[in-house]
């Protein structure tokens, strides 16, 4: 639109008082559906593994701290995201190897991609970690992690970066010592709150995420089975599992949801979307997903992501098992979430 000379003046003689035309930028500001800079963009495991390896012949964990390769949305460059508000990255531990303690505001998820046996820490309590695991490591609890097996170890690291970031509330600190000192026992908080059970006089912690900080894959892998068998399957996401905190049902992270989801060979998914952008990394098969005009084909490993309002529908070319994580509790605390479920 043609700006008149008046109007140019007058935009002029007001900027050095900080001062803008709402009028000249108002449909940028609010678009009458999401208008997002996130691209579909797939991160396939076996073109990343060499780099991700060879990283680690670059820069020890220590000196690192986090030796991580982040997953950076093409459409988001230089801004450390894989969504507008949420980070991804790829962590490898080698075999000796610690990722010193420290902590900080944002909290992280770690979904286990390869290996076996090594340990992530919180606040004292390690638990050793297999291929699917989910892990939290809350906000602001100390954290360290160390690989005692014998081959590399790696995790896909979601953090709340950005949200911190928006509200500039972003603390962090290092612990004195490499690692934190051990204070419970391997498994007490999976044995303590994970078993439908809860300590009497337990207090919900202020950070508000679930006191089960490892959700086994054999659990969930044995849950998904069990809901097999009754064929309640969901026409966009066949079976979907919800990660809860057993303390009040809720996602157990609270500002990043996360998923398991079960897709049987020959599923016909009915298209969805949603305004929560969506990280998937399957776990076991094959598929492909059409997103919009796109179509990508995945496998164990890969990472991908749907932005928001994109929709999409997933083919399984086998039985399909798939992790995915978004910023889903705060979008539904907000009241602004909104789902589409094959009716575009």
């Amino acid at each position: 639109m043609t700006v008149s000379a008046e109007r140019s003046a007058f935009y002029d003689r007001m900027a050095p008082q900080h001062l803008k035309p709402l009028w000249e930028v108002l449909h940028g500001l609010i678009t009458p559906e999401p208008k997002s800079p996130v691209e579909t963009a797939i991160w396939h495991y076996d073109q990343v593994r060499p780099f991700l390896m060879e990283s680690g012949s670059i820069i020890t964990a220590r000196e690192a701290e986090r030796r991580v390769l982040i997953l950076e949305n093409p459409g988001l460059a230089g801004q450390s995201r894989i969504t507008t508000s949420l980070y991804a990255g790829l962590q490898l531990i080698l075999p000796g190897e610690v990722a010193p303690a420290h902590r900080h505001s944002q909290a992280a998820l770690r979904f286990v991609i390869e290996g076996s046996g090594a340990y992530t820490a919180v606040d004292g309590e390690r638990t050793l970690m297999q291929a699917g695991d989910f892990v939290i490591t809350p906000s602001w609890t100390w954290h360290d992690h160390g690989n005692d097996s014998d081959r590399p170890m790696v995790w896909l690291d979601g953090l709340d970066i950005p949200i911190i970031g928006l509200f500039d509330a972003s603390f962090a600190e290092r612990y004195a010592q490499e690692v934190y000192p051990e204070n419970r026992p391997n498994g007490d908080s999976l044995a303590r709150y994970g078993s439908g059970l809860m300590p009497v006089g337990f207090t919900e912690p202020a950070n508000r995420t679930s006191p089960v900080f490892n959700y086994p894959y054999d659990r969930t892998r044995a849950a998904l089975e069990q809901m097999r068998r009754t064929e309640a399957w969901d026409p966009c996401h066949g079976l979907q599992l919800r990660y809860v905190n057993p303390v009040n049902g809720d996602y157990a992270m609270p500002t990043i949801g996360t998923f398991m989801q079960l897709l049987p060979k020959g599923f016909a998914a009915a298209p969805y979307r949603a305004t929560d952008a969506m990280v998937f990394s399957p776990v076991e098969g094959r598929g492909r997903i059409r997103i919009g005009e796109r179509v990508l084909e995945f496998g164990p490993r890969d990472v991908f992501v749907v932005p928001s309002w994109h929709s999409y529908s997933i083919e399984p070319l086998e039985d399909l098992v798939l992790f995915s994580f978004s910023d889903r509790p705060v979008q539904q605390k907000l009241g602004f979430w909104r789902e589409d479920r094959g009716n575009h």
